[in-house]
């Protein structure tokens, strides 16, 4: 487990594993959810592992980085916005959606990739119904 190609030769397999809790869900099958979800988060933590074998990030980057998103996105729980109505709180998603496609395209074409490329690569091959 050395190399970028490893994390890409998991990939088939980690939305496998989505698509089994997707479907869990849709059954109603909480039992099975409960199972397909711990498969799932092994896929994370076999990912992370790889990107540290890589020297690229590890689990608790992973954590860090789900928590400032958490914060970042739900300012009406962690933050100042505490008292918006549901419609404020909904344009205020937006907002924060919108700055953060803003920032990776930003990013991406600092790095000189495409992009397009952040929108549709990793998706590819995967129904739209499922990318929400």
């Amino acid at each position: 487990m050395g190399s970028r190609a490893d994390l890409r030769h998991h990939r088939p397999y980690t939305l496998e594993e989505a698509y089994e809790v997707a479907d869990a869900i849709e059954r109603g099958d909480v039992a099975n959810l409960r199972e397909e979800l711990g498969d799932l988060l092994l896929q994370v933590v076999f990912h992370a592992r790889m990107a540290e074998e890589q020297g690229r990030f590890d689990f608790g980057d992973v954590v860090d980085a789900i928590t400032r998103k958490l914060i970042r996105r739900h300012p009406h729980v962690f933050g100042d916005a505490r008292d918006l109505s549901s419609d404020e709180v909904k344009a205020l998603w937006g907002r924060v959606k919108a700055d953060e496609k803003r920032e990776r395209a930003e990013a991406r074409r600092a790095a000189g990739l495409p992009a397009a490329e952040a929108a549709t690569g990793a998706l590819a091959g995967v129904p739209l119904a499922c990318r929400r």
